[in-house]
């Protein structure tokens, strides 16, 4: 989903004229090169150049406030069940709001990976069906799906890429009546590429099958619809672009599909009314996979996270990051680098090939207060640039990497 340069340039300017909002209630200062005006709020900006959001995204200080006002809570007087609970729904509300679901939509899972588990095992795949994934994809989905062929002896089907790009009709010769599940991550961890969501599932849905979306990597970053895109169930670990902690999961399952997908675990928060003679009626909505203790202080600080993400505002997060993801592109296209991602992608990350030895590479950002990621294996730098990075932060991670190509 490449955006154009009228669209970019459209958006730059509502960016521009939307700086005078404040995103926390600290005093800050609105500096020439933070539009969003978020800076100050982010400690991990002015410490070092922090250019690895998309493997953890710091959290601002309204965030560590919130985890902090838990803990102490828990210190003096801790926090009833019940008022957990009603703060988790006003945070599962928040949630739905940003992908434009319903409330009755979102469970809470502990991990990204958690969510496709749940599904797979749900789907009670046999022998001849077929999952069908890209090669983009995440770590998890290799090892389940690998799992699942050797145990129920399924066929696991990978999408190549095309130059970092898996574009909706490389798709289509995979996905046939025996497609049980089509499985992407919205925006790759791999190389920040960006899928054309809808294509993709109308390819699903007309075979039958079902789609599968990790959303770690885009929720927060881009913004997400549920319903234009037609996923049917979606999962989202916090730590990234949501700006929470470890530990929690938001959930989406379409409301017509929840009952489909068969419970593997049970305990005493799956009760919605207690019935006589130790019997129960569970819950019929999303509320149906939150079936145990949650990790409350997470999710309170997910609360703080998603608050902030709605004072600042998605689309103005996106067109910042963006432009600086093509700021980085461009920079390091002019040094002679040879490019993963692809040219024109709608994220805010960007990966990189180098040819030189992985620890002078990784030495050389050390030495320069440069947080990116660097893969030793497939000599590539991920670099991704938050709300919170500036065109400086750009520029001195260019000096870098000039020097390496040196």
């Amino acid at each position: 989903m490449p955006i154009s340069r009228r669209s970019f340039v459209s958006s730059a300017a509502v960016l521009a004229a939307g700086t005078a909002a404040r995103p926390g209630d600290s005093a800050m200062t609105l500096i020439s090169d933070d539009p969003l005006g978020v800076r100050a709020d982010f400690p991990a900006a002015t410490s070092r150049t922090y250019l690895n959001s998309a493997y953890i995204t710091p959290s601002p200080r309204q965030v560590l406030a919130a985890g902090q006002a838990f803990l102490e809570r828990k210190v003096e007087r801790p926090i009833p069940l019940g008022e957990m609970l009603r703060k988790t729904d006003e945070v599962r509300a928040q949630f739905a709001r940003l992908i434009n679901a319903s409330p009755d939509e979102i469970g809470f899972l502990f991990s990204t990976s958690e969510g496709e588990n749940i599904v797979a095992g749900a789907l009670d795949l046999a022998p001849g069906d077929n999952v069908v994934i890209d090669e983009l994809h995440y770590e998890t989905e290799f090892v389940l799906y690998r799992e699942l062929e050797a145990r129920r002896g399924i066929q696991l089907r990978i999408v190549k890429h095309t130059n970092g790009a898996v574009h909706p009709a490389a798709f289509a010769p995979h996905i046939d009546k025996r497609t049980r599940l089509v499985s992407v991550s919205w925006v790759s961890h791999a190389n920040g590429f960006r899928h054309d969501m809808r294509p993709i599932a109308d390819l699903a849905h007309a075979q039958g099958a079902l789609f599968y979306a990790d959303a770690i990597q885009a929720i927060g970053m881009v913004p997400v619809d549920v319903q234009a895109s037609g996923v049917d169930f979606l999962c989202c670990g916090t730590y990234k672009w949501v700006l929470g902690g470890f530990g929690v999961a938001p959930f989406y399952v379409r409301k017509d599909l929840i009952e489909r997908i068969r419970l593997d675990r049970f305990g005493a928060l799956h009760v919605a009314r207690t019935l006589p003679d130790f019997r129960f009626e569970l819950h019929k909505t999303a509320k149906r996979f939150d079936y145990s203790t949650l990790p409350f202080s997470e999710v309170y600080q997910l609360g703080a996270g998603l608050t902030y993400l709605e004072k600042v505002g998605v689309p103005r997060i996106e067109a910042h990051s963006v432009a600086l993801a093509r700021q980085l592109y461009e920079g390091l296209d002019r040094q002679g680098y040879k490019l993963f991602t692809p040219p024109g992608n709608a994220s805010s990350i960007v990966t990189f090939f180098f040819t030189q030895e992985p620890g002078a590479v990784r030495a050389a950002f050390d030495a320069a207060a440069v947080d990116v990621t660097v893969r030793d294996a497939q000599k590539q730098v991920r670099v991704s640039a938050a709300l919170f990075n500036t065109s400086d932060d750009v520029t001195r991670f260019l000096d870098t990497t000039l020097s390496i190509s040196g």
